[in-house]
């Protein structure tokens, strides 16, 4: 069953600012010789996981939500740390706190979606579902750890695993694009899985000195 043009737009531009943040992060960590966490890269992370989040829901593919909905709220808590939520307007703020919620609990009441639908799609066989799930949990983790790492430093940062855990993280999911035939995904994480390794050399570089 193909989807509309326009859900594969809204996945696309939520892939381009995933990109985006890369190559920012990216070209300013070569520009400084070590790995820098600019306050634009979690504000592109977020904008670009709440349309993902949507391009998921739209296509009724759990994988992908259930890699946002982890990572959403790390995004939030990066920019927190770095003292730059506050500074953005507190329409703005509620509006990206509960938006997610308020889809989900929109699907179940309206009938848009269950967990048996989720589950049973007929377009994801469910072994190719429990690898975008693996996949998009052990790219999450990754998100977890650089939260946790964060949290003890009391400043945002991405430290060396984070880079590993998005290597194996988007070498799945692009195994799982190119299994599931979503151009979306595969196109989003080409790129990203090449940024991973450099930003890891440039991690390992900076402990050795």
């Amino acid at each position: 069953m193909h989807s509309p043009v326009w859900i594969y737009a809204i996945g696309f531009l939520a892939q381009l600012m995933f990109s985006g943040r890369l190559i920012i992060q990216w070209f300013l960590s070569e520009k400084q010789k070590r790995v820098l966490t600019p306050s634009t890269f979690w504000w592109l992370s977020l904008g670009a996981s709440f349309l993902l989040f949507v391009y998921g829901y739209l296509r009724d593919d759990f994988a992908i939500m259930l890699g946002q909905t982890l990572t959403y709220f790390i995004y939030i808590r990066n920019l927190q740390l770095q003292g730059q939520w506050v500074k953005s307007p507190k329409v703005l703020r509620w509006f990206l706190f509960v938006f997610p919620i308020l889809l989900v609990i929109y699907g179940y009441n309206n009938g848009h979606y269950d967990i048996d639908k989720l589950f049973r799609n007929e377009d994801i066989p469910l072994w190719l579902l429990l690898l975008g799930s693996i996949a998009q949990v052990i790219f999450t983790l990754r998100f977890i750890y650089q939260w946790i790492y964060s949290e003890r430093k009391k400043k945002s940062s991405l430290p060396l695993g984070f880079w590993l855990l998005s290597l194996v993280g988007g070498l799945l999911i692009l195994t799982y694009a190119i299994l599931r035939r979503d151009p979306v995904l595969f196109v989003g994480h080409l790129m990203g899985v090449f940024i991973y390794y450099r930003n890891m050399k440039l991690s390992i570089g900076i402990d050795k000195e």
